[in-house]
């Protein structure tokens, strides 16, 4: 994974230098940015492979900076977070982050959740393949999903959670088993978390999200998706 491109994005000087070295003496290419308006043109303008985001900074925060940026496309985002409520947490996945740390954390714990991160992202590359399922059509190597032939746009997370689901129709996964799924062996287990992102995948994908027709909750095991028109 040497040559990939890392967006440190933190407010603290002290803390992007420690990890602009440590990452760079892991074969990384690292980039630095004070806050979310810098971090977005950086961004705009190097397409790097991940980004590091503080959610607290000055002129524009992690939040925002995920507000812009996500129409830009689906680079995986990694939250560094000195907030422990969990309804943050909670908040960054649903705006689409891959995973977060919380500060003060580890160098060595933070290069296994990048490297996790993008792993996860080379794998799909090569699944170079279209899945097909009651009304809906997902293809991997162009990250696109068509709802009876309606185009839906999914956040990285959303993607991957779909994915898992119709590619064995019918199977029911866990919430843990999802949550793995999408975040990697690293995570900090919020099952409830996976609530979210299943809630806003039936937002995008049903004709009436009260009332799901693909994703089914299975009560008490968790979830499963539905090949039936």
């Amino acid at each position: 994974m040497t040559n990939r491109t890392i967006l440190v994005v933190d407010d603290k000087a002290s803390l992007r230098e420690m990890v602009r070295e440590y990452l760079s003496e892991n074969g990384l290419r690292v980039l630095t940015a004070a806050d979310g308006k810098e971090a977005l043109r950086i961004a705009l303008q190097e397409k790097p492979d991940l980004i590091l985001l503080d959610i607290v900074m000055p002129r524009m925060d992690g939040y925002d900076f995920m507000r812009a940026y996500k129409q830009a496309g689906s680079t995986p985002i990694i939250l560094l977070t000195a907030k422990l409520e969990e309804t943050d947490k909670v908040l960054g996945l649903e705006m689409g982050a891959d995973d977060y740390v919380t500060k003060p954390f580890g160098m060595r714990e933070l290069l296994a959740r990048i490297r996790a991160v993008l792993r996860r992202g080379e794998t799909h590359q090569m699944q170079a393949e279209t899945l097909r399922a009651a009304d809906i059509e997902l293809d991997r190597p162009k990250h696109t999903v068509h709802v009876q032939e309606r185009s839906v746009d999914l956040t990285p997370k959303e993607f991957e959670l779909l994915a898992t689901l119709m590619a064995e129709p019918g199977r029911v996964f866990s919430r843990a088993q999802l949550l793995e799924t999408i975040e990697g062996p690293y995570f900090e287990s919020i099952e409830r978390s996976i609530n979210v992102h299943i809630s806003n995948l039936r937002a995008k994908i049903e004709p009436d999200p009260s009332n799901p027709r693909y994703v089914e909750t299975v009560f008490g095991i968790g979830y499963r998706f539905v090949d039936a028109n």
